[in-house]
């Protein structure tokens, strides 16, 4: 009788935590889902050039590598003091809309820039920076460099971003993460992005 018990009592137990683990990996993935469509549902819109790539780095499966003119940041815009030493940085990227809708670098900054009016703040990926050595050029990641797409719809955007015809646009949160919303051919939205 105690051996059944114990059986029983020790199958509650796994069955238990399944139940535990199942939800916690839930809300996990729910709150992954939630905390892009948040910024897709409420960030604010820019309008983004992107630049050619290599054509050998472009279509990896299914996904198209984009490149754009605010990843190379000149370092004459950089406000503020450079890192003393070398290793991993955030750089802090104000973007102001230009005459011909897009938007562009129009300072950056190691540390967190306060907000001003009629701009967006971009955080970047951390990257590694030499410190006071800081080349001409500072070259960040959005984690908006990849558009999935359809299977086989690659050949076309290939194309036309190597002609310089593709541009997103993006919802850029208050705390500066982006994600894209469209992908645009001339202009014309190709590909939108559902909330969910």
């Amino acid at each position: 009788m105690n051996v059944q018990a114990s059986r029983r009592q020790s199958g509650r137990g796994y069955l238990i935590a399944a139940v535990i683990a199942a939800a916690l990996q839930t809300a996990i993935l729910g709150y992954i889902i939630e905390s892009r469509a948040a910024i897709l549902r409420s960030g604010t819109e820019v309008l983004l050039k992107t630049t050619p790539v290599d054509p050998r780095d472009f279509l990896r499966g299914d996904y198209v590598v984009l490149n754009y003119e605010i990843s190379s940041v000149p370092a004459q815009t950089v406000v503020g003091e450079l890192p003393n030493l070398p290793g991993e940085q955030t750089l802090w990227v104000r973007l102001k809309k230009q005459p011909d809708g897009f938007w562009a670098i129009g300072e950056s900054s190691f540390q967190p820039l306060p907000e001003a009016a009629e701009s967006v703040l971009l955080k970047s990926r951390p990257f590694y920076s030499y410190g006071v050595r800081t080349p001409d050029t500072i070259r960040v990641e959005y984690g908006i460099e990849r558009y999935y797409v359809p299977e086989g719809q690659g050949k076309p955007l290939e194309e036309a971003r190597q002609d310089g015809n593709v541009s997103i646009a993006a919802r850029v949160s208050g705390d500066g993460m982006a994600q894209i919303r469209s992908l645009l051919v001339d202009g014309k939205p190709a590909y939108e992005e559902p909330l969910y």
